[in-house]
């Protein structure tokens, strides 16, 4: 944690970035005051926080009364993860993994009916964003993307199409969409989690570019609002940082090459690929400084998503991140919590 006391308008500006999570089945006082405040871009949700559809409705009508209550009365950015089959926080569509969906007689059709699905049980939960879909190309069957039916196969093209039709039905009908994890962990081997431990991909340059990036060029030409950042490490771009942390990567390859001008969001910042990257403080202000506007704090803990808030808050002041790309940054999330409505 900074031992600097931040100034309340760097620390307003800091939250704005930041996606909160919390334990149980209730949105705590401290989280409620903070969006009240105007101090959280949003909040993840896990099954913890949904034991029940009842329960699910209540927490996210406290979460929207005090977002209505903040000085601009923006709506949240109010996600989870609802990929499909195994990867499903919320009971409902899309029942059809996207190694179901990849096999399936119809796949676009198939990805296109998920991706409609995927909208209804979000909207009808009141979230308005969707981490999925995911557009890992896995290279071996069976690796750590495939073994969790997580990719629509190991076809660039054939991920590119069925990712591209998911996103697009599902951002017809409201929801936000978010491709990752960018730039591809379709090389991963069956054990290199990024959640648990530090992944190095060495996937020469040229095949990273056709096979990892190919579906977001499509996802992007296909309007996709979020691309989410991997935390594994890959020499051909940036050997020393992971992808989420290195401005080769987000600035370079996402921004610059592919022309991406939409939300970039982390992966969890707690992650155990991070371990050798500081506390959370010292994660988000590298996040930050690789040109991540949104910061994941996703370990069911406020403090987390208060320390990241109070690190940005920090830098800024300090001018150890440059004023006018946080300002950008701060524009581009704000664009997108405007444009899906207010709660």
């Amino acid at each position: 944690m900074p031992t600097t006391v931040p100034t309340t308008a760097s620390l307003r500006l800091a939250g704005r970035r930041i996606v909160y999570s919390y334990p149980g089945d209730t949105p705590p006082p401290e989280l409620l005051d903070t969006i009240r405040a105007g101090r959280a871009a949003g909040v993840i949700l896990f099954k913890e926080n949904a034991p029940s559809p009842e329960q699910l409705r209540l927490a996210v009508e406290l979460l929207k009364a005090a977002a209505q209550e903040s000085p601009s009365g923006a709506p949240l950015l109010l996600m989870t993860d609802q990929e499909g089959g195994k990867v499903r926080r919320l009971p409902g569509a899309p029942v059809h993994s996207a190694r179901q969906t990849g096999a399936a007689a119809d796949p676009a059709g198939d990805a296109a009916r998920s991706g409609a699905g995927a909208a209804g049980t979000l909207a009808d939960a009141g979230l308005n964003v969707n981490l999925a879909p995911v557009l890992d190309v896995f290279d071996a069957p069976d690796n750590f993307i495939d073994h969790f039916e997580r990719s629509y196969g190991g076809k660039p093209e054939v991920v590119a199409e069925l990712g591209t039709a998911f996103l697009a039905a599902q951002q017809q009908l409201g929801v936000a969409a978010t491709a990752k994890h960018f730039p591809g962990l379709g090389a991963a081997a069956r054990e290199e989690n990024t959640d648990e431990r530090p992944v190095g991909l060495p996937v020469p340059l040229a095949e990273l570019r056709a096979r990892g990036e190919e579906p977001y060029r499509a996802a992007i030409a296909g309007g996709v609002r979020l691309v989410m950042a991997s935390w594994a490490v890959y020499p051909a771009l940036d050997a020393d940082r992971p992808a989420g942390l290195s401005s080769a990567v987000v600035q370079g390859e996402l921004r610059r090459r592919l022309g991406f001008r939409g939300v970039t969001v982390t992966d969890a910042l707690e992650a155990g690929a991070l371990a050798a990257f500081g506390d959370t403080g010292d994660r988000a202000v590298a996040a930050a400084r690789a040109g991540m506007d949104l910061l994941l704090c996703s370990a069911r803990d406020i403090q987390q998503g208060d320390a990241a808030a109070e690190a940005l808050a920090v830098a800024l002041d300090g001018g150890r991140l440059d004023a006018g790309e946080f300002s950008s940054a701060v524009g581009r999330v704000d664009t997108l919590r405007t444009s899906l409505g207010r709660p």
